[in-house]
């Protein structure tokens, strides 16, 4: 017969709640009731940042309270003092990123007091995994309430990190996907794009190298670099980290896509 700790550990250690729910629109509420028990996380805050400089607040579930406004605050201006940031844009690659453990004087002190002594919260472990041109941040926090996080606690979202960040830049692209089709249809700049444009930019916003979006219109390669160059020149901007700024903006914007 199996010792009565097995089971309890065999449970702990599961995350495929929140894999299964990648895509669905519960995705935010399994997410922190599965971080809950694996480290008893109190709130989970997700940020994409694009190497243009853009940010935008994805995900904000748990027990903050002012949860929102402080995204909202972040994406709009401190994400540019946040000490992570080196660390960030320096691990950029395929492997994920764990942030150095969290300490106070890490932040300035109007930092400080906004996302810390005004929200309660008390610790913090972080994440990141880059998925292209876009950096996929992850937050673990915790309040005054609950206390700091534990050795063990910590050294379990250590171990979950990778996959607990993969999952939620996979369920961000996916959700993205239809984002863009809607983006695209309604919202300038985009939708001054002609179709053929368009459709060749939502490609490069998905990841697509320019011989498979030829290959999924049924163009050639030149007609490809054609569009996208025109697509640009329209836009006003000349890289795809300029295209990727443009979509965060409209996601970010009092009319974003929720």
């Amino acid at each position: 017969m199996r010792p009565h700790g097995t089971a309890s550990t065999a449970a702990a250690g599961d995350i495929t709640p929140a894999v299964l729910a990648i895509g669905r629109s519960d995705f935010p509420k399994v997410l922190i009731d599965t971080l809950r028990r694996q480290a008893d996380v109190g709130h989970c805050m997700v940020f994409a940042l694009s190497r243009a400089g853009a940010a935008t607040c994805l995900l904000d579930a748990g027990n903050i309270p002012i949860g929102g406004d402080l995204g909202a605050a972040y994406a709009g201006q401190f994400h540019e003092s946040d000490p992570n940031r080196d660390a960030l844009f320096e691990g950029e690659g395929t492997a994920p990123i764990m942030l150095p453990s969290f300490a106070p004087r890490m932040y300035g002190a109007r930092y400080r007091k906004i996302f810390f002594h005004d929200s309660g919260i008390v610790d913090k472990c972080a994440t990141a995994i880059w998925t292209g041109d876009t950096c996929f941040y992850v937050n673990f926090y915790r309040i005054t309430s609950q206390g700091r996080f534990s050795a063990a606690q910590r050294q379990r979202l250590q171990a979950i990190a990778p996959a607990i960040g993969a999952s939620i830049a996979r369920h961000f692209q996916e959700k993205l996907a239809p984002d863009l089709s809607t983006l695209f249809a309604t919202r300038a700049p985009l939708s001054n794009l002609t179709p053929r444009e368009q459709e060749v930019c939502r490609r490069i916003l998905l990841g697509f190298s320019s011989e498979a979006i030829s290959q999924g219109l049924g163009i050639s390669l030149h007609s490809t670099l054609t569009y996208r160059k025109r697509a640009y020149q329209r836009l006003g901007i000349s890289s795809q980290n300029e295209l990727f700024s443009i979509v965060l903006r409209l996601l970010a914007g009092p009319h974003g896509l929720n």
